[in-house]
Parts: structure tokens; C-alpha cells; sequence
């Protein structure tokens, strides 16, 4: 093929007429319609040139981007208590499984003793004043108690009850739920001062803060205790140029790999912010790690496809060559070719778009077009002679 394209071009520089002139002087371009090379019909087909029309069409291209496995936000929990306690249970070692739900510790508190202590005491006293009330009801009700005694008894019972609603939130507070509260009655004196931490999700435990014995919550302040990740489902953090932005969406899907190992990803955000030392955006992408194959802390790479850009005009890049660092594509003329300047937009490594320079249906060469723009050079250089 390549000795076929010299032959071709040998035998166009010295057989055919060529009419074309040299860029004027001073660097300044010669008009356009004098860049013209004359060839007949037949040496054109002899040529090679792959003469088409121009259409509108979807310029495609892919943008690979940096990043870095993390854990996923929806999946990371940690296990904490505000109250002052002793760790009683340590029921998991680190990176044991655990399910949701599930005891990982025990802690001893007073505090917990106290609330529990005045919610079983706030269930008597709300019996016991339910009880008054409808025996003070149907007094009154047979016209044999007074009012005032009437509204006492009930004004009490409200008492009773607000104060057994108050101590019940408290023990949601300490992270009691509604089925342990309900249990509460039936529980063993002894064990009151004992607090179940549980799971709120499943995984592994990452990481164990605490020892067998030690004092949590001093002070008023959040003592963590465990932290459980769900590896299913991690995060590829992503470092985007603000010119890439307008190229990618939320809800996407990317591809993001590892040498060999590649897994889709889904779009879930991108920052409205830039980094202030690096200049790019942080945009998380959601990974399926059903199969492990990706572990937190891991650098990818991420393999954008955008959405094809609908443009006016589209030609292949063998079509493109440059003549006075501008670029030119060679339009079929009645007498040969046309070396007409044009104005590209966005690229890839086979297709530009052409912004202006060009109308659909105008027909150019877009394979062997070095050699048309190598007949221009010679005949410059004959010009110039």
C-alpha cells in the first residue's frame, strides 16, 4: 500500500497540471480558492482520494480519569454510647462478620440501671392511676363525686402518664428499642444495669476501640466502640478537570479498572466544588463488590464514555491536514480539489468536528489527502522559482 501511495504521488507531482499557489508573502494566507489542485476524473480515481459528503453525525470519545477505592458511605456504620458504663461483653473480635441486629457488646451502667429503674416505677404508677380514674369516672358519672375531685384524679392520671412517655423516650435515647422497652417488666432485677450494644448493619468488624473492662462515655462524651463496613457495595473517588465536567452526569455508568480487574460503576455525585490544591472535582462512582475484588484504599482508573455530541459536521481526521499551522480538508471541485481552511471543535482519535468551513453534502477527500497537500508545496515551490 505504501509503495502503491508514493507511486501515486511521484506520478501526480510529475504528470499532472497542477494549478495552485503559494501563501503570499508575510506570513499572510492566499485566499482559499486559489489553493486548488486540477485533477481530471480519472486521475482522481487513480488517486485514492475516498471522495464523500460531509453529513452531521455523533462525535464519540472517552476520558480516563484517576481515583481511588473507598468505602461506601451508605455502608459504613459506627457503634457508640454517650453514657458513662464499664465494657461488660466484647462479643467480636476485629473483622469477625457480624449480621444486623446482632449483640456485639455489653456494657454496665448506672445510668442505664436509673432509666430503666424509672420506667418500671412510671408503669406502676400509670396502673395505679388508670385504675383512680375510671373508678372516679363512673363517680362521676353517677353524680357521687364532685367535680373538683373529679378533675384532681384525672389531672393526675395525665401527670402519671406524661412522666411514664418521658422516661420510655429516654431509654430510646440510650438506644433501647420498643421490643426490649416492652421486655423490660420480665427482666431480672440484677441485670438492669446491663446495656446490649447491637449491630445496625451487617459486615465485618473494621475496627474495635475498646478493651474488655474499660470506661466508655467519661465526661458526657461519644465513646466508639466498633466500626462495621459492608464491602458489597464500595466507592471509586474520582479526581475530574473542571473542562471534563460538562461531559459526565449523575447516574452514569463508567467503568472503572485495576490492570486486569475492571468492574461497572454508577455515577452518584459530583462535587459543585473544586479542590483548592489539585483544581478538580471529586465525583463518586458506586461499585458492586459482591466478589471482593476491590478493597478500600486501592488506585483505579476510571473509563468515562460522555454522551455523544450531536454536531453539525463530522469528518474522519485522515480527511484534516494543515497548511500554514491551520487546518484544511480538500473539497471535490468541477477542475480537482479545494484546500479549504476550516474551524474544528471537539476530537477524538478518529472523527473532528468542524465548526465552520464546511456545508452538508460537500464532498472531500478523507484518505490520501498528504499527498494533494504535497502537490501544493511543489507547486509553491515552482511559484517561488
Amino acid at each position: 500500500m505504501i509503495r502503491i501511495l508514493i507511486a501515486t504521488a511521484l506520478w501526480l507531482g510529475t504528470s499532472l497540471p497542477l494549478q495552485a499557489q503559494a501563501p503570499s508573502p508575510a506570513g499572510q494566507p492566499a485566499p482559499h480558492a486559489q489553493a486548488i489542485v486540477k485533477l481530471s476524473a480519472q486521475q482522481i480515481d487513480a488517486g485514492k482520494f475516498a471522495v464523500e459528503a460531509v453529513a452531521a453525525g455523533a462525535l464519540e470519545r472517552r476520558l480516563t480519569v484517576p481515583g481511588s477505592i473507598v468505602p461506601s458511605g451508605d455502608h459504613i456504620a459506627r457503634i457508640a454510647v454517650r453514657l458513662l458504663g464499664t465494657v461488660a461483653e466484647l462479643r467480636k473480635r476485629l473483622g469477625d462478620a457480624v449480621t444486623v441486629g446482632e449483640v456485639v457488646a455489653i456494657i454496665e451502667s448506672r445510668e442505664v440501671a436509673d432509666a430503666k429503674g424509672d420506667y418500671l416505677a412510671a408503669r406502676l404508677v400509670i396502673d395505679l392511676q388508670q385504675t383512680l380514674f375510671n373508678r372516679a369516672k363512673t363517680l362521676w358519672d353517677g353524680k357521687v363525686m364532685s367535680e373538683n375531685d373529679f378533675l384532681r384524679a384525672r389531672t393526675t392520671f395525665e401527670d402519671a402518664r406524661v412522666k411514664l412517655e418521658l422516661s420510655r423516650q429516654k431509654l430510646f435515647a440510650l438506644s433501647l428499642n420498643a421490643e426490649q422497652i416492652e421486655a423490660l417488666p420480665q427482666q431480672p432485677v440484677e441485670t438492669l444495669r446491663r446495656q446490649e450494644l447491637r449491630a445496625p448493619i451487617s459486615g465485618r468488624i473494621a475496627e474495635r476501640r475498646v478493651e474488655l473492662g474499660s470506661l466508655v462515655g467519661r465526661e458526657g462524651q461519644e465513646s466508639e466502640l466498633f466500626t462495621i463496613v459492608d464491602l458489597g457495595v464500595v466507592w471509586a473517588e474520582l479526581a475530574v478537570s473542571p473542562a471534563d465536567l460538562r461531559d459526565i452526569r449523575e447516574g452514569q455508568t463508567i467503568r472503572i479498572a485495576d490492570g486486569d480487574v475492571s468492574s461497572p460503576a454508577t455515577i452518584l455525585f459530583i462535587s459543585p466544588l473544586l479542590d483548592k490544591e489539585t483544581r478538580t472535582a471529586r465525583v463518586v462512582a458506586s461499585v458492586d463488590n459482591t466478589a471482593r475484588r476491590w478493597r478500600p484504599g486501592a488506585f483505579v482508573t476510571a473509563e468515562i464514555a460522555p454522551d455523544p455530541a450531536s454536531t453539525s459536521i463530522v469528518v474522519p481526521m485522515a480527511a484534516l491536514q494543515t497548511l500554514e499551522r491551520k487546518p484544511v480538508v480538500f473539497v471535490r471541485t468541477t477542475d480537482g480539489f479545494e484546500a479549504r481552511p476550516v474551524t474544528l471543535g471537539r476530537q477524538n482519535n478518529r472523527m473532528a468536528e468542524v465548526t465552520s468551513g464546511l456545508k452538508p453534502g460537500e464532498r472531500i477527500a478523507t484518505a490520501n489527502s498528504f499527498i494533494l497537500k504535497a502537490d501544493l508545496g511543489k507547486a509553491a515551490a515552482e511559484h517561488q522559482h
